[in-house]
């Protein structure tokens, strides 16, 4: 018998095939599943980008998206076999939220979200965020290029202590260097700090690439929680990104109890083209997230480990 969740996430990725596929952009997975994927399975990192005529984008972005729907969302997580889903606001919506909140909403109950604020967003505008389900804040330092850490610091901090009084997260996607400048900021606060995409190490340099020791620290402290996804932002060894296996491994092992894995999709192209404006639409990166998700049995071969971090984990820092 079909579950709710089947139901539900089947009905949605139908809409995506009623709709005109030509003019479908982001990925959808090429390779089946090859485990089983335990039941209430979260992906922990995606992005919606809704149509720029209702969530317009921010004007100082750095790049511009293509469109990436709740119903293309659905569908991929259809053929992923996953149940839950925390969409995160991305650098080019500024501080509106509104974006997300949409794609939250099409998901009710499995869906949980991260904001990104500024000092002028009200705490009573945080309230109305908590009871929609957003649970964390976002400071995006690496789009932007911010690697001060004099800019770093202070920005952790202030949000640290906005946070502390709700219980949110801060997650932040940034360097080696910057967790390194941050750490004993980390080990201080609060409230846990997440952090994006292994943490931001080149894949060629190794696990001795200053900064990635410290990343290891606060994992097996507990304070600190980081996404094993977006592989290829750190790899260029396409479509497995074998040279990520040693990072991925090491952070399992370091703490199991603060590791998350999320897809990064709809994969948007952040970095900086010569001719390309900030106002061009940047194709989306083509990533096979079926083949992608293959690879977190490599990265913990013992189906305990991937349900902590598939399921247990998530649910402990979102609040599921």
């Amino acid at each position: 018998m079909l579950s709710r969740r089947s139901v539900l996430l089947a009905s949605l990725a139908a809409g995506v095939a009623m709709s005109n596929r030509a003019h479908a952009r982001a990925a959808q997975p090429a390779t089946p599943v090859n485990f089983d994927v335990p039941l209430h399975a979260c992906d922990c990192h995606t992005h919606i980008h809704g149509d720029p005529e209702k969530f317009p984008f921010f004007a100082g972005r750095v790049y511009t998206p293509e469109l990436a729907s709740p119903e293309e969302m659905a569908a991929l997580h259809n053929a992923l076999h996953m149940e839950r889903v925390v969409i995160v606001t991305p650098s080019v919506y500024g501080t509106d939220n509104s974006s997300t909140l949409f794609g939250m909403k099409a998901r009710g109950a499995n869906a949980r979200g991260v904001a990104v604020i500024d000092d002028k967003t009200p705490e009573s505008a945080l309230d109305t965020m908590h009871q929609d389900g957003f649970r964390g804040v976002r400071l995006n330092l690496a789009t932007g290029g911010v690697n001060d850490p004099n800019v770093g610091r202070p920005r952790f901090t202030a949000a640290v202590e906005r946070m502390k009084a709700r219980g949110w997260h801060v997650q932040l996607y940034t360097t080696l260097p910057m967790i390194s400048a941050i750490k004993e900021l980390v080990l201080a606060s609060p409230v846990p700090a997440v952090f994006d995409h292994f943490g931001g190490p080149e894949a060629s340099l190794g696990l001795e690439q200053p900064g990635f020791a410290d990343l290891i620290e606060l994992v097996k402290s507990g304070k600190a929680y980081v996404k094993i996804s977006g592989a290829y932002r750190s790899s260029k060894l396409a479509p497995d990104y074998q040279d990520m296996v040693p990072y991925a491994r090491a952070l399992i092992t370091a703490n199991a109890d603060r590791v998350v894995w999320g897809t990064d999709w709809p994969h948007p192209d952040s970095s900086r083209v010569e001719g390309r404006k900030a106002t061009d639409v940047a194709p989306l990166y083509q990533i096979d997230d079926g083949r992608l998700l293959n690879q977190l049995p490599v990265w913990a071969p013992d189906a305990n480990l991937r349900k902590k971090i598939l399921v247990d984990n998530p649910a402990r820092l979102y609040g599921f």
